[in-house]
């Protein structure tokens, strides 16, 4: 966290700190979730919560449009688009802040009418920011980027609202296709978050700290799968 700007790292508390407010965020060390990828994990995000708590998410989308004039620039920008279903709501209001056109990208096209895979109207060439609620290693962001480029749109840049941080394929993926990714909070810092506010005990600590620097091999020890 020490290359991060401040602005950054203040983001990313508050972040974490909203997070834990609003209980998105659910420890089970002792009962390990399994997520969509098979993986255990003592921890679990539902970062569409956020949706529901007015407050909150206009705090998140403050310092999302933050972060993009801090680390893209709002002037690189043409349109925000959100990936079914999660990203639509923050592509919504994100656009709105930044002022900008709003899309959407379907996961798959639309199976009537015209077929289409992006609603809204992307004029060839224009400069697209994806952005969903979070990424976990980054598989499900292809889709929607190669969506967008087959539509002639130009995407460089995605942003979530929370990054895991403990898959490095997560970043590798998306700058193997020339796509920067951009998180507001991470594990690590709602980890710290959680920590400073009491909220798990010593031991709980100790094993989501050994999940974040071994996912996978916690993972397979406890009844996931283990690669990536």
């Amino acid at each position: 966290m020490t290359d991060l700007h401040p602005a950054a790292r203040e983001a990313a508390r508050t972040v974490a700190r909203i997070l834990l407010e609003i209980e998105a965020v659910l420890f089970r060390p002792s009962d390990p979730f399994i997520l969509t990828s098979g993986r255990a994990s003592p921890v679990y995000i539902d970062c569409r919560k956020i949706i529901a708590f007015p407050r909150a998410r206009r705090k998140v989308i403050e310092l999302a449009a933050a972060a993009v004039e801090r680390e893209i620039g709002f002037e690189s920008l043409d349109a925000v688009a959100g990936g079914e279903t999660a990203g639509i709501p923050y592509a919504a209001w994100l656009a709105e802040r930044l002022e900008l056109p709003m899309l959407y990208v379907r996961k798959q096209p639309k199976g009537f009418g015209r077929g289409n895979q992006i609603e809204g109207a992307m004029a060839p060439g224009q400069r697209v920011l994806l952005i969903e609620d979070l990424a976990t290693d980054g598989g499900s962001k292809v889709n929607f980027i190669k969506a967008i480029r087959q539509g002639e749109g130009r995407v460089e840049h995605a942003l979530v609202v929370f990054h895991y941080g403990i898959f490095p394929q997560s970043v590798t993926t998306l700058s193997e296709l020339g796509v920067t990714l951009h998180g507001l909070a991470t594990w690590w810092d709602v980890l710290a978050a959680a920590e400073e506010a009491g909220r798990l005990a010593r031991d709980d600590l100790a094993r989501v700290r050994a999940f974040l620097d071994n996912p996978e091999g916690w993972s397979a020890s406890h009844g996931g799968r283990a690669t990536a």
